[in-house]
Protein backbone atom coordinates (compact mmCIF):
# COMPACT_ATOMS: atom_id res chain seq x y z
CA UNK A 1 0.00 0.00 0.00
CA UNK A 2 1.40 3.49 -0.93
CA UNK A 3 1.60 6.85 1.31
CA UNK A 4 1.11 8.87 -1.71
CA UNK A 5 -1.79 10.80 -1.76
CA UNK A 6 -4.15 10.09 -4.62
CA UNK A 7 -6.19 13.10 -6.37
CA UNK A 8 -7.63 13.34 -9.52
CA UNK A 9 -5.13 13.80 -12.48
CA UNK A 10 -5.75 16.31 -14.79
CA UNK A 11 -2.85 18.29 -17.07
CA UNK A 12 -1.44 21.62 -17.04
CA UNK A 13 0.72 23.58 -19.60
CA UNK A 14 4.30 25.03 -18.33
CA UNK A 15 2.94 28.27 -19.28
CA UNK A 16 0.51 28.35 -16.64
CA UNK A 17 3.30 27.99 -13.78
CA UNK A 18 5.81 30.22 -15.52
CA UNK A 19 7.77 32.45 -13.08
CA UNK A 20 9.66 35.74 -13.79
CA UNK A 21 11.10 37.06 -10.63
CA UNK A 22 13.63 40.24 -10.33
CA UNK A 23 15.46 41.00 -7.57
CA UNK A 24 17.74 44.40 -7.49
CA UNK A 25 21.16 43.24 -5.59
CA UNK A 26 22.33 45.20 -2.58
CA UNK A 27 25.10 45.57 -0.29
CA UNK A 28 23.48 42.89 1.81
CA UNK A 29 23.64 40.55 -0.95
CA UNK A 30 27.30 41.18 -1.62
CA UNK A 31 30.84 40.68 -0.42
CA UNK A 32 32.96 43.38 0.57
CA UNK A 33 34.31 43.18 -3.00
CA UNK A 34 30.77 44.11 -4.35
CA UNK A 35 29.59 40.59 -5.84
CA UNK A 36 26.67 38.94 -4.87
CA UNK A 37 27.00 35.86 -2.95
CA UNK A 38 25.94 32.22 -4.67
CA UNK A 39 23.84 31.52 -1.89
CA UNK A 40 21.70 34.83 -2.56
CA UNK A 41 21.42 33.83 -6.60
CA UNK A 42 20.72 30.11 -5.08
CA UNK A 43 17.99 31.13 -2.76
CA UNK A 44 16.40 32.79 -5.49
CA UNK A 45 16.66 30.68 -7.79
CA UNK A 46 15.14 27.90 -5.23
CA UNK A 47 11.96 30.39 -4.42
CA UNK A 48 11.69 30.79 -8.06
CA UNK A 49 11.35 26.92 -8.26
CA UNK A 50 9.26 26.64 -5.30
CA UNK A 51 6.22 29.21 -7.21
CA UNK A 52 6.39 27.47 -10.39
CA UNK A 53 6.03 24.07 -9.35
CA UNK A 54 3.01 25.71 -6.40
CA UNK A 55 1.40 26.92 -9.72
CA UNK A 56 1.67 23.39 -11.14
CA UNK A 57 0.34 21.52 -8.55
CA UNK A 58 -1.20 24.43 -5.84
CA UNK A 59 -0.08 22.00 -2.76
CA UNK A 60 2.94 22.52 -0.83
CA UNK A 61 6.10 21.77 -2.16
CA UNK A 62 9.93 21.01 -1.04
CA UNK A 63 13.00 20.84 -2.69
CA UNK A 64 14.16 17.25 -3.24
CA UNK A 65 17.39 17.95 -5.42
CA UNK A 66 19.31 20.50 -7.35
CA UNK A 67 21.35 19.28 -10.65
CA UNK A 68 24.49 20.97 -12.24
CA UNK A 69 24.31 24.41 -10.51
CA UNK A 70 27.33 26.32 -11.76
CA UNK A 71 28.36 30.20 -11.89
CA UNK A 72 29.06 31.22 -15.48
CA UNK A 73 29.53 35.22 -14.33
CA UNK A 74 29.46 37.10 -11.38
CA UNK A 75 26.32 39.50 -10.13
CA UNK A 76 27.05 43.08 -8.96
CA UNK A 77 25.88 45.40 -6.31
CA UNK A 78 23.24 47.47 -8.27
CA UNK A 79 22.47 44.46 -11.03
CA UNK A 80 19.43 43.25 -11.38
CA UNK A 81 19.03 39.08 -11.21
CA UNK A 82 16.48 38.03 -13.19
CA UNK A 83 15.69 34.13 -12.84
CA UNK A 84 13.10 32.50 -15.22
CA UNK A 85 11.39 28.80 -14.18
CA UNK A 86 9.46 26.73 -15.91
CA UNK A 87 8.29 23.33 -15.55
CA UNK A 88 9.95 20.86 -17.44
CA UNK A 89 8.54 17.44 -15.78
CA UNK A 90 6.38 15.75 -13.92
CA UNK A 91 6.38 12.64 -12.29
CA UNK A 92 4.09 11.17 -10.08
CA UNK A 93 4.63 13.31 -6.53
CA UNK A 94 7.47 15.02 -8.26
CA UNK A 95 8.36 17.66 -10.91
CA UNK A 96 11.32 19.41 -12.79
CA UNK A 97 12.01 23.02 -12.73
CA UNK A 98 14.05 24.47 -15.26
CA UNK A 99 15.54 27.82 -13.64
CA UNK A 100 17.91 30.40 -15.63
CA UNK A 101 19.58 33.27 -14.41
CA UNK A 102 20.58 36.39 -16.22
CA UNK A 103 22.10 39.84 -14.92
CA UNK A 104 21.59 43.30 -15.42
CA UNK A 105 23.69 46.07 -15.39
CA UNK A 106 21.10 48.66 -14.93
CA UNK A 107 22.99 51.59 -16.36
CA UNK A 108 23.88 49.75 -19.92
CA UNK A 109 21.20 47.30 -19.82
CA UNK A 110 23.58 44.63 -20.92
CA UNK A 111 22.18 41.31 -19.74
CA UNK A 112 24.38 38.41 -19.23
CA UNK A 113 23.92 34.58 -18.20
CA UNK A 114 24.88 33.78 -14.86
CA UNK A 115 23.72 30.13 -13.88
CA UNK A 116 20.85 28.06 -14.93
CA UNK A 117 20.22 24.38 -12.99
CA UNK A 118 17.11 22.15 -12.61
CA UNK A 119 15.21 21.56 -9.18
CA UNK A 120 13.15 18.43 -8.52
CA UNK A 121 10.27 19.31 -6.57
CA UNK A 122 7.81 16.95 -4.57
CA UNK A 123 4.37 18.25 -4.10
CA UNK A 124 2.71 17.69 -0.11
CA UNK A 125 -0.37 16.81 1.03
CA UNK A 126 -2.06 18.86 4.42
CA UNK A 127 0.08 16.27 6.32
CA UNK A 128 3.33 17.05 4.57
CA UNK A 129 3.36 13.55 2.63
CA UNK A 130 4.40 13.36 -0.95
CA UNK A 131 0.96 13.74 -3.57
CA UNK A 132 -0.11 13.19 -6.74
CA UNK A 133 1.05 15.99 -9.10
CA UNK A 134 -0.78 17.54 -12.32
CA UNK A 135 1.10 15.86 -15.99
CA UNK A 136 2.22 18.45 -18.50
CA UNK A 137 0.43 19.38 -21.37
CA UNK A 138 2.83 20.12 -23.94
CA UNK A 139 1.51 22.40 -26.34
CA UNK A 140 4.93 23.52 -28.33
CA UNK A 141 7.97 21.80 -29.59
CA UNK A 142 10.35 23.28 -27.67
CA UNK A 143 8.02 22.29 -24.28
CA UNK A 144 8.46 18.64 -25.95
CA UNK A 145 12.23 18.50 -26.57
CA UNK A 146 12.67 19.95 -22.97
CA UNK A 147 10.30 17.66 -21.75
CA UNK A 148 12.29 14.38 -23.71
CA UNK A 149 15.17 16.32 -22.06
CA UNK A 150 14.01 15.71 -18.48
CA UNK A 151 12.96 12.29 -18.89
CA UNK A 152 16.62 11.36 -19.49
CA UNK A 153 17.91 13.33 -16.93
CA UNK A 154 15.13 11.53 -14.64
CA UNK A 155 16.51 7.86 -16.04
CA UNK A 156 19.89 9.15 -15.11
CA UNK A 157 19.14 10.21 -11.18
CA UNK A 158 17.25 6.76 -10.75
CA UNK A 159 20.40 4.90 -11.86
CA UNK A 160 23.04 7.31 -10.06
CA UNK A 161 20.17 6.57 -6.96
CA UNK A 162 20.28 2.63 -6.81
CA UNK A 163 24.21 3.11 -7.84
CA UNK A 164 24.70 5.04 -4.59
CA UNK A 165 22.36 3.04 -2.47
CA UNK A 166 24.62 -0.43 -3.05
Amino acid sequence: MSNVKTRPRYSKSPKESKVILIHESLPEDANAQGNVHGGVVMKLMDAAAGVASRRHCRTNVVTARVDSLEFLSPVYIGDLIIIKAILTYTGRTSMEIKVKVESENMISGKRTPTTSAFFTMVALDENGKPTEVPTVLLNSENEKQLYEAAKMRVSERKKRLIRSSR
